[in-house]
């Protein structure tokens, strides 16, 4: 099978590394690709946002199958315009994107089909936002409605922070994403992150992981798209995972089948586990990033067929098999992320890939023959471990053979698994 891989990161670049394993892959592309990403498969100069250009490569170079790896190109349609002309996509729909294209849409979705999230209203102006954040105090939640890169929510522990998150959004702090502003009641308890394939019809349970989305040691300092990740989740029970499915992800399902919007390809649902129970705090419809690097780590199933099932309606004949093991990644950024950067800083060396260990490229390049740093994020320390201690040293361990003077990480990934044993 001739198969074509939308993106740059390190999504994508565990994508492609579990791709590239696949008896079904005959030859694998990727647009616009990376570094790391070269190792497994031919890189096409092309950006995920061209879909003219994408649409031609698929024509010229008879494609079979194209995998969309970032959110924006299918919140722009990159799959319908590719399904439209007969290609095989996975990737939802335009339609069935804006579960992460607007956070007011999953809002609504969510209280019209009774599945558990925090209370919320929606806003298009400053001032009602700011005189409903007054009435109902802090701590409280104020999300971007749109595509923010990870950066559009602010956990506003005062009246005053929440303010500002507002003026924020509407002054253009992230763009188009700010014109419409959700503020929602701030639940409390632990996070985790839960994956599920869906084709419409048929739902197929990954995994669970955690994030870790502040930037500092202990969660402290700005949120990023994310410092580091591991999967299984403990705090993520075999009882709490089926109610997952039973009181969040099949409503989903059966909500967007009947609004006319069926969804197809991944359910990334962020949860809350509160006292209550698990709640969502958001979908995203593509594999997370960093734990699709933790994710892929541990998937001893063929992903390609995984992935083509999903996207040909056929999910009920397929299933996913999982290593026992913990897998863990660091993420190393450059210094001052998430704010300014320097970029193109070089890296001079990488750790050799072993069985258990290796190292995603998400934000590096080639220039004149040395490997540079040219994103936010730019490298994940990915292991394997029996323990989730044990993935945690073997990452750390690869993280100090990097030699990159313009990185950093946070040194306490997986902290709240690890206090757990």
């Amino acid at each position: 099978m001739k198969v074509l891989l939308i993106g740059s990161g390190g999504r994508e670049h565990a994508l492609a590394w579990k791709i590239a394993q696949s008896p079904w892959l005959t030859t694998l592309y990727a647009a616009p690709g990376n570094p790391g990403i070269a190792d497994h498969a031919e890189l096409v100069p092309i950006s995920g946002d061209d879909h003219e250009a994408i649409l031609a490569f698929c024509r010229g170079h008879d494609i079979e199958f194209v995998v969309v790896g970032p959110e924006a190109p299918l919140v722009a349609g990159l799959a319908d315009r590719l399904r439209a002309e007969g290609f095989a996509v996975f990737g939802p729909s335009a339609a069935a994107a804006q579960l992460e294209g607007s956070k007011g849409f999953t809002k609504d979705l969510c209280a019209r089909y009774d599945i558990p999230t925090g209370a919320y209203q929606r806003f298009n102006n400053a001032p009602k936002a700011k005189a409903y954040v007054r009435a109902q105090g802090a701590p409280i939640v104020i999300k971007a409605d749109g595509l923010a890169a990870g950066k559009g929510v602010t956990v506003a522990m005062t009246v005053e922070e929440a303010l500002s998150a507002i003026d924020d959004c509407f002054e253009g702090a992230f763009g188009e994403a700010g014109a419409e502003v959700v503020v929602e009641a701030f639940l409390d308890g632990e996070e985790a992150s839960f994956f599920c394939l869906c084709d419409g019809k048929t739902l197929l349970p990954l995994a669970t992981a955690q994030d870790h989305k502040r930037v500092g040691d202990g969660d402290t300092g700005p949120n990023t798209g994310g410092m580091g990740a591991y999967s299984p989740a403990p705090v993520m029970t075999p009882e709490l995972v089926e109610r997952t499915m039973k009181e969040i992800i099949e409503p989903t399902m059966r909500g967007m089948a009947e609004m006319g919007t069926p969804f197809s390809g991944v359910f990334f649902a962020g949860l809350m586990i509160t006292q209550k129970g698990p709640e969502l705090i958001e979908y995203n419809v593509r594999f997370g990033d960093p734990e699709c690097q933790v994710l892929m780590m541990r998937l001893e199933s063929d992903l390609l067929a995984l992935l083509h099932a999903t996207a040909t309606g056929t999910l009920d004949r397929v299933s996913a098999e999982w290593r026992d093991e913990t897998a863990l990644t660091v993420v190393l950024a450059s210094k001052g992320y998430p704010g300014a950067y320097d970029k193109n800083t070089p890296i001079r060396s990488l750790p050799d890939a072993t069985d258990k260990a290796k190292v995603f490229h998400a934000g590096t390049a080639q220039k004149d023959h040395q490997l540079v740093a040219t994103g936010g994020r730019v490298l994940n320390a990915t292991a394997l471990g029996s323990s989730v201690a044990e993935a945690q040293a073997a990452a750390y361990r690869l993280v100090d053979q990097v030699e990159w003077d313009n990185g950093f990480c946070r040194r306490d990934i997986g902290w709240r698994a690890i206090g757990r044993d």
